[in-house]
């Protein structure tokens, strides 16, 4: 890894998923292809694509039954609790609808109301993933979103794996169609015979699910546009080297354009990870992956002072960040971009992403500047009410009328002005 200085920040390059012009047009068409020929376009692209051939796209009962009939209890038992940690999390987060009567019988208020559909992606196809299920599900159940859809790629044996099946079981979702890329994307945005459009869409995936996602946006809402993985790891020289380095590693692996990155005010500390990460890649199974992702995308920031330090980590605004310094308490009102603080020795990366409750799906590539993590808010939406009584149009009817006048805007002046004259 590169021992740089504040000012060479800029040198280390951050992915994002912007897709190639080829591949945006790869999307247009598949969107447009899906949106005229339904379910007969999504069944061929699966074929194509995910190499399945599949007589219908949704998951039966028996596949459900078959997958946790095929799961050890014991894994079984870990991933209900790591549901009831996440979804306990998420309650907390809830707002109720609020009103407000004032003494001239004015009423204003918000009403909270839960969407009524929500599709949300699933990565797949050589990989499982009941993590994503479980931080893109839950938020919405908690809300009260009526109608949840999950789709994941299938297997070219046309199955879904049966952790996914397992934690989408646990998490209350019943509607779940063999679907990935683009194609899913679109299916769930506008609608086939098989599979219902949906409100919004969530959830991770390849650079064709990012695109489709940013191409439906408006006819949808969706979650983020979400970039590789980051990982920031804020150290002092009371941090152990072997720690750090692993848990930029457990970034590392994710995909080669992950980043992970050491802030640091200890030299001896990022000598001491550059040496553990290059022994500690040594022995990793995804060593290829990891060792591009750090050689392009990592790096180590040498800084004079904490201070600096905490500059540079909120210039990053990293999707993780890790505070591994002898008192991480005191420096959390210092941070203000991130989109998980995890604080301490005890508080790996890991444990956010599987177990301990706070949502994985996390801004990245900066956008933790301005954007939160996956959270109930997300799935809810909000009304403004508003009940205005005679004695308040009486009071405050002229000033209305005068403000929209002010705009050039008569004919809002008189809706205010036939109002009051009805009430003399």
């Amino acid at each position: 890894m590169k021992i740089l200085t504040p000012n060479e920040l800029a040198s280390i390059e951050r992915s994002v998923d912007s897709g190639t012009k080829e591949q945006q047009q790869i999307v247009q068409s598949i969107i447009a292809d899906v949106r005229e020929r339904g379910d007969e376009a999504l069944l061929e692209y699966t074929k194509q694509l995910d190499g399945a051939s599949l007589q219908q796209l949704r998951v039966t009962q028996e596949e459900f039954v078959e997958a946790r009939q095929s799961m050890q209890q014991y894994d079984i038992d870990i991933l209900q609790e790591a549901a009831l940690n996440i979804r306990r999390f998420h309650e907390k987060q809830q707002r109720p609808s609020w009103f407000d009567t004032q003494k001239d019988g004015t009423m204003l208020g918000q009403k909270v109301t839960p969407l009524s559909a929500v599709g949300v992606y699933v990565p797949g196809g050589t990989a499982a993933y009941p993590s994503s299920v479980f931080m893109n599900v839950l938020p919405a159940v908690v809300a009260g979103v009526e109608r949840i859809v999950m789709v994941s790629p299938a297997s070219k044996e046309g199955t879904l794996p049966a952790e996914v099946l397992v934690a989408a079981e646990i998490a209350g979702v019943e509607e779940i169609y063999k679907l990935g890329g683009a194609q899913a994307v679109a299916g769930l945005a506008y609608g086939t015979e098989s599979v219902p459009a949906v409100d919004k869409i969530v959830g991770p995936g390849n650079v064709f699910v990012a695109l489709a996602k940013r191409a439906v946006y408006g006819d949808v809402d969706i979650d983020m546009v979400a970039g590789p993985s980051e990982i920031v790891v804020l150290a002092d020289d009371t941090a152990r080297a072997s720690d750090v380095a692993a848990d930029l590693l457990s970034q590392a692996e994710h995909d080669e354009r992950s980043s992970s990155i050491l802030v640091t005010t200890s030299l001896q500390v990022a000598n001491k990870v550059r040496e553990e990460v290059d022994k500690q890649l040594e022995t990793l199974p995804r060593r290829a992956i990891a060792a591009k992702s750090v050689e392009d995308y990592g790096g180590i920031i040498l800084c004079n002072s904490m201070e600096s330090a905490i500059d540079v980590v909120n210039s990053i605004a990293p999707e993780h960040l890790e505070v591994m310094v002898e008192e991480p308490m005191s420096l959390v009102g210092s941070i203000k971009h991130a989109g998980a603080i995890f604080l301490g020795r005890y508080s790996a990366e890991p444990v956010g992403d599987y177990f301990a409750g706070p949502n994985h799906v996390l801004p990245t590539s900066g956008t933790a500047r301005f954007s939160s993590p996956l959270n109930v808010d997300d799935f809810v939406k909000k009304s403004s009410v508003i009940y205005y009584s005679k004695q308040a149009l009486e009071t405050n009817g002229d000033k209305i009328a005068r403000f929209a006048r002010l705009e050039g805007l008569e004919g809002h002046a008189r809706a205010i002005e036939q109002r009051k004259d009805d009430s003399q």
